[in-house]
């Protein structure tokens, strides 16, 4: 436990109870809007947490963890009944007492944020400052959340963990689709500026080495996760999803879609492709153990391949909802309630000139006409990551005494998300052409 405060205690530091995130930044940072900035100081706090989760996993801190109080071979300091074993389980039920005081401070945040309209509201110091007396607010939740007797409480926590990491992982999905849009028709747009075989040729390169990889995880998925005979279920997941991806990019070249969407095409196919793949293989990793050869293998390790993969896209996609604002595919891909607006769009007015005008400003505040984000809806998405991070390092654990692997109900989860991928995905492809007389751009 001193590593792990003593690595918030260290972030804390750095963090003063000040107005205006960029200020704890040196004076060589370049200036910023403040919507930007706030986001990225959320962000920075939300991935110190995930690192800190990360330490109480590591093995040389297993003995000193075992001192906890949930633990029954802890010091009791919590007299009763309610403890448990900690031989095992001790740094999954640690991550799960790390993210629940995260979870609450986020979920805290999102109600104090109802209603906001813009920086004038007297709520916004709090949501753009006040950093060191959050930090505090998360240590010391923390702290206490060490306390909270075991007993069922991670078999519940296990629920709201998984409920929460699936609406995640549609939020991911979308960010997801939306960068992929936003790739192709930036790439698309430079080619037909340029007429340079190079972006032709980088956006073939692209489009080869998604399928490419997608294909691959397909025969991978086949020999480890099926057998000649049985495994039904394993092998019409698998089956069934690359019969989705196919029709999905068949759709974006058909001539109706390309009439209303030129720059549609199998770029984008190929991400989305590839990432419900990787949902696939997620899935099948909490399959029975019968049709599962990863199970024997990764039974006692902290991580697998499929665990630090997700931590990767999960890093990216936190971050790309910080720093990326709305872009034109954002109507159709419903990530404009995510992202936030441009920052030299409405909203800036006479504070942004105000701010352009003073030397020393290092936060140029966009919002004092209207938010550019939905702060509520930022803090929900948060509250939202740090569950799906807390499935993630656990790696979707069933918290029973056999620590198992095997959880039928993450891989439905799982399995069901990378079905409404799809759909998402068709649905941006085929809503222009449905509904001619909307404006989706």
């Amino acid at each position: 436990m001193g590593a792990v405060l003593g690595l918030c205690s260290a972030a804390q530091m750095a963090c003063c109870c000040t107005s205006a995130a960029c200020s704890l930044c040196c004076s060589a940072c370049p200036s910023c809007t403040n919507s930007t900035s706030t986001r990225l100081m959320y962000t920075i706090m939300l991935l110190l947490m995930m690192i800190v989760a990360c330490v109480t996993l590591a093995p040389g801190l297993h003995e000193q963890l075992k001192k906890v109080p949930f633990c029954e071979n802890s010091t009791g300091i919590v007299p009763g009944n309610f403890k448990v074993d900690c031989d095992q389980a001790v740094g999954y039920l640690a991550v799960y007492r790390i993210c629940f005081a995260t979870c609450l401070f986020f979920v805290l945040m999102a109600l104090i944020m109802l209603g906001v309209k813009s920086s004038k509201d007297p709520r916004a110091g709090i949501q753009n400052g006040f950093w060191g007396i959050k930090y505090l607010l998360v240590i010391g939740g923390v702290i206490g959340a060490f306390f909270i007797p075991e007993g069922q409480f991670a078999s519940t926590w296990m629920v709201f963990g998984m409920i929460g990491g699936f609406f995640f992982i549609i939020i991911q999905l979308i960010l997801i689709i939306d960068f992929a849009h936003s790739w192709a028709e930036r790439w698309v747009s430079n080619y037909e500026e340029t007429q340079s075989r190079t972006w032709y040729a980088a956006l073939l390169l692209s489009m080869l080495t998604c399928f490419t990889l997608a294909l691959t995880g397909i025969v991978l998925l086949y020999v480890y996760y099926t057998k000649p005979s049985g495994c039904d279920l394993s092998k019409f997941f698998i089956s069934f999803n690359l019969i989705l991806v196919v029709i999905a990019s068949a759709i974006s070249i058909l001539p109706s879609v390309q009439e209303y969407q030129p720059r549609s095409g199998l770029l984008q196919s190929s991400v989305v492709s590839l990432y419900v793949m990787y949902l696939t293989w997620s899935a099948l990793s909490n399959s029975p153990a019968e049709c599962n050869a990863t199970i024997s293998e990764n039974q006692q390790n902290s991580f697998d391949n499929q665990s630090i993969i997700g931590l990767v896209i999960w890093v990216c996609s936190v971050l790309y909802s910080s720093i990326r604002t709305a872009s034109s595919s954002s109507k159709i891909t419903m990530s404009e309630h995510i992202l936030a607006k441009d920052g030299n769009a409405e909203g800036d007015g006479g504070e942004a000139a105000r701010g352009a005008g003073d030397a020393e400003a290092k936060v140029v505040d966009n919002e004092g006409d209207g938010v550019a984000y939905s702060w509520t809806f930022f803090h929900v998405v948060f509250a939202l990551a740090t569950l799906y991070v807390m499935m993630t390092l656990t790696n979707w654990f069933n918290p029973s005494s056999q620590l198992s692997k095997e959880n039928v109900a993450s891989m439905w989860i799982k399995i069901t998300s990378s079905w409404l991928c799809i759909g998402l995905y068709i649905w941006t492809l085929v809503a222009p052409a449905v509904f001619p007389d909307r404006d989706f751009n």
